[in-house]
């Protein structure tokens, strides 16, 4: 997500001058200076104009989201909410505290979702929803997001990552897992096969969603000009705001508040984004910390798993949007066209945010692979299991039981 980060940052800007021009307007507005009239009386000289323009800019800073959200989505019919359910923090391999959640019966076969960027795992509250009859969600926050905290003294980094993914799937009860990852979620499973190929042996099958296998500003629009830009621009931006992070974060708040970051998320999009939905993700990259954010977009920049899905010995579904310019559908291709045991999936008119935009479609896909690849799976699970199974919340290990080992 290291474009919309960009574009983030620059809407950003432009959302700060108009709360300038407003001041600047209202501030001449009110300080306007004394003037002599024909008949000697002193006044002074207001323009009217500049009163109206300037509250209007101001009423804009703060109050042009509710404007821009209807003016750019569709209307709802199942709204996406940033809301969770009781989860469990607990330390990961890397020492980090990990938010973890748990869904559907404890004897249905586990699906492990990894959330991309600047998100948590609320952005997969849709497969919640709709996979939790048959099977046992688990979604968890990335180190650093959401709920939760890196460990002290580690950077952000893809191994790390991997590392804290490889200990929730070896602490996970039950049978081989299906690993589904989005963006820098698909990023962190390739880690984890490139970097513990032992774990496969509780791997299931992968499911890697509108993801890249390199340096994203190698598979996303404008690739030259941003990888020309890399170096002299971008990498010194990151670490700009990185070290202005608390006027950053200020900036974000007043960003979101005038809609301009929604217009920035917006292009993450397809044709199907509804207004819940951008206010969704808009409000996640908001709130989750600047400083971390550019720590992992500099990661992202200098991290390539080339081949690594060469080497995987499970089965694997890529899926990739026809219009997504965060990861063009190249990458997916190069992905699925890396191991045998791969294949490809395109869906229609969505953009980079497609596991959200059409959940719909892609959980059915997901649904219908795990199916495929977990023995102990059948397509009617839910109902038989639900009976027979407590919910899988109360199943989760321990906090010690999540220390494999795998931290570098």
């Amino acid at each position: 997500m290291a474009l919309l980060s960009i574009l983030r940052l620059l809407t950003s800007l432009l959302s700060l001058a108009v709360l300038v021009t407003s001041g600047y307007l209202l501030w001449s507005w009110y300080d306007a200076p004394w003037l002599l009239d024909a008949q000697g009386d002193i006044y002074r000289a207001r323009e009217a104009w500049r009163l109206w323009t300037g509250l209007g800019l101001l009423a804009w800073s703060f109050l042009g989201r509710f404007l821009v959200l209807p003016l750019l989505t569709h209307r709802d019919t199942r709204p996406s909410r940033a809301v969770r359910s009781d989860g469990k923090v607990t330390p990961g391999a890397t020492g980090a505290e990990l938010y973890v959640e748990t869904h559907g019966p404890a004897g249905a076969p586990a699906i492990l979702f990894t959330h991309g960027w600047g998100m948590d795992s609320t952005f997969w509250n849709y497969a919640k929803q709709d996979l939790s009859d048959r099977f046992r969600v688990i979604a968890w926050d990335l180190p650093g997001l959401g709920k939760s905290r890196l460990a002290a003294n580690r950077q952000v980094c893809l191994p790390d990552f991997a590392a804290d993914l490889g200990g929730l799937l070896r602490a996970t009860p039950g049978g081989p897992v299906v690993l589904v990852g989005h963006s820098i979620g698909g990023m962190t499973i390739q880690t984890l096969v490139r970097d513990h190929p032992e774990l496969l042996n509780r791997v299931a099958g992968v499911v890697l969603l509108n993801t890249t296998y390199t340096n994203p500003l190698k598979t996303m629009v404008f690739s030259g000009l941003l990888r020309a830009l890399q170096k002299p621009v971008l990498e010194p931006a990151m670490h700009l705001a990185k070290w202005l992070h608390p006027l950053v974060w200020l900036s974000a708040w007043q960003s979101y508040l005038s809609g301009s970051a929604h217009m920035a998320n917006r292009l993450g999009f397809g044709d199907f984004v509804t207004a819940s939905q951008l206010e969704h993700v808009t409000l996640l990259v908001t709130r989750n910390p600047p400083s971390v954010q550019m720590k992992g977009n500099l990661a992202m920049l200098n991290w390539d798993a080339t081949g690594a899905l060469a080497r995987c010995t499970v089965p694997i579904l890529v899926i990739g949007g026809d219009k997504d310019i965060i990861t063009k559908l190249e990458a997916s291709g190069v992905m699925s066209g890396e191991n045998p045991r791969a294949q490809l999936k395109v869906v229609e008119d969505v953009n980079h945010l497609g596991p959200m935009e059409r959940a719909d479609l892609y959980n059915d896909m997901i649904a219908e692979f795990a199916l495929s690849v977990q023995p102990s799976a059948t397509r009617d699970l839910g109902a038989g299991v639900r009976a027979a199974a407590p919910d899988a919340s109360q199943a989760w290990p321990e906090p010690a039981d999540l220390r494999p080992g795998l931290a570098h």
